[in-house]
C-alpha cells in the first residue's frame, strides 16, 4: 500500500472479540489485517452483486425486446408438474396432483 490512512470505527462487543481472538490465535498480525481482509471480501461480494444486477437487467431487456409469442402460462404449469412428479416419483414420494 502506497500510503495508508487511519480512522477510527465502533464496532459492537462480539466483533471486536473475533478481531482480537484472530489476533491473539496468530491468524492474523493486527487487527488492521482483520478488517483490511473483511473489507477486500466485502468488495468482492458487491461486485459479484453487481455483476448480477447487470446480468438479470440484460436479459430481461432481451426478454422485453424479444416479440415472439413465447410459452402460454398453461404449458408452463404443465411442464413443471411433469419435472416434480419426476422429481417426486425418484425419490419414491409420489403423490397426485390435484
Amino acid at each position: 500500500m502506497s500510503s495508508i490512512e487511519k480512522i477510527s470505527i465502533a464496532l459492537p462487543p462480539e466483533m471486536i472479540a473475533q478481531v482480537r481472538e484472530a489476533v491473539a490465535t496468530g491468524e492474523y498480525a493486527s487487527s488492521s489485517e482483520v478488517i483490511r481482509e473483511a473489507l477486500r471480501d466485502w468488495n468482492y461480494k458487491r461486485k459479484l452483486r453487481q455483476a448480477g444486477i447487470e446480468e438479470l437487467r440484460h436479459i430481461w431487456q432481451q426478454t422485453v425486446n424479444d416479440k415472439s409469442a413465447g410459452v402460454s402460462p398453461q404449458d408452463v404449469f404443465e411442464r413443471l408438474e411433469r419435472k416434480y412428479q419426476a422429481l417426486a416419483d425418484a425419490t419414491g414420494e409420489r403423490e397426485e396432483c390435484a
